[in-house]
């Protein structure tokens, strides 16, 4: 009989990930050289000039997205979005898609035209061709598996090994928008206002970082660099590990939208008063469902980039991304991976663990 030590859940995510790149390192098929495999971002192969990205991505019904709630357009959207992201992360530029998609033999043909056409909307917004794919019926959830190529100079990509102590953390945008529509989705809140709407937008169309990655990776001040998929607090562990070093955060300096800011002081109000907004009694809002700086630190799917670089230039980096804030939260120190918050100069103690699938 199988006990809780021997199920995925024990593993968790990453365990996961680690045993099946444990596995073929000690094969010798796990990269070398100048190609890197399984651990950042994107895998790099070098082609003369240039080196070749390559990065994955699997969205699976019920898991990534509720068909019942969004549009089949959002969620062709997403599924580049999400892929073209990493690409972003390593300061790259995409090239080419691959779509693998399986699909319930009896789902209406008007679903899959409008997720087509989410799909191409993105795809000609940043000029990048479908090039191929499956397709394969599926007796259960919808799965949609992308691959997506992109291209860099010869040994450019911004890897997450590279942080280097006395390093500014910095971010693009705001985070916690998506994690706040997802929850909105999830508790079943139907009402609609601007704040709302723009929040479910930023869950369900998030926008990849491709033109900011650009302009980082020509920066040889910017040290390492991820996208935020899991979360500031989950990715920036990684950053820390791949780099062995720790890190100070100064949550003070979250920046929050004002979208944000107004949706969680509307339902912890209502928590607050022991009541549910008018037509969704079923509605539990909780003090930490609904705290921005909680939700930026550990809700995934904001998709903006986390970066670190030298102390000297985080103004010259806002300068050289008009239109795009960019954000110091924190600093690289000396010590082993770990993370420290900081709120108005004093340490406090904060458990955060980011998104994680199993």
């Amino acid at each position: 009989m199988a006990t809780m030590e021997n199920k995925i859940s024990s593993l968790g995510e990453f365990g996961l990930i680690e045993l099946i790149r444990d596995k073929f390192l000690n094969s010798g098929l796990g990269g070398g050289g100048d190609v890197l495999g399984i651990g950042d971002d994107c895998a790099v192969i070098p082609q003369g000039e240039n080196d070749i990205l390559v990065t994955t991505d699997l969205l699976v019904e019920d898991v990534h997205f509720l068909r019942s709630d969004a549009e089949a357009w959002q969620i062709g959207w997403k599924s580049v979005a999400v892929n073209l992201s990493d690409i972003a992360a390593m300061g790259g530029k995409p090239v080419g898609t691959f779509l693998s998609i399986a699909l319930p033999s009896s789902l209406d043909t008007s679903w899959i035209e409008s997720f087509v056409e989410g799909y191409k909307k993105i795809s000609e917004e940043y000029r990048v061709p479908l090039l191929g794919g499956d397709t394969t019926s599926s007796k259960g959830p919808i799965a949609i598996n992308l691959a997506v190529l992109g291209t860099i100079p010869h040994g450019a990509a911004k890897l997450r090994s590279t942080a280097k102590e006395g390093d500014i953390i910095c971010v693009t945008g705001t985070l916690g928008d998506s994690g706040a529509g997802l929850n909105l989705v999830l508790k079943g809140i139907k009402g609609s206002n601007p704040e709302q709407d723009y929040l479910r937008r930023r869950h369900y169309e998030p926008t990849p970082r491709i033109h900011e990655g650009l302009m980082l990776q020509g920066l040889s001040e910017v040290h390492a660099m991820m996208d935020i998929s899991d979360g500031l607090a989950s990715d920036l562990g990684h950053i820390l590990k791949a780099s062995r070093v720790a890190a100070q955060i100064d949550i003070d300096r979250l920046p929050l939208s004002q979208e944000l800011k107004s949706v969680c002081e509307e339902f912890k109000a209502l928590e607050n008063e022991k009541a549910a907004p008018r037509g969704n009694s079923d509605v539990a809002a909780t003090s930490k469902d609904w705290n921005p700086e909680i939700l930026a630190l550990k809700s995934g799917e904001d998709y903006e980039l986390l970066f670190t670089c030298s102390p000297e230039i985080p103004t010259e980096i806002t300068k050289a991304i008009p239109g795009t804030p960019i954000t110091p939260v924190g600093r690289i120190i000396k010590g082993t991976p770990h993370i420290t918050y900081l709120k108005e100069g004093r340490e406090i103690d904060l458990n955060i663990k980011g998104f994680t699938h199993f």
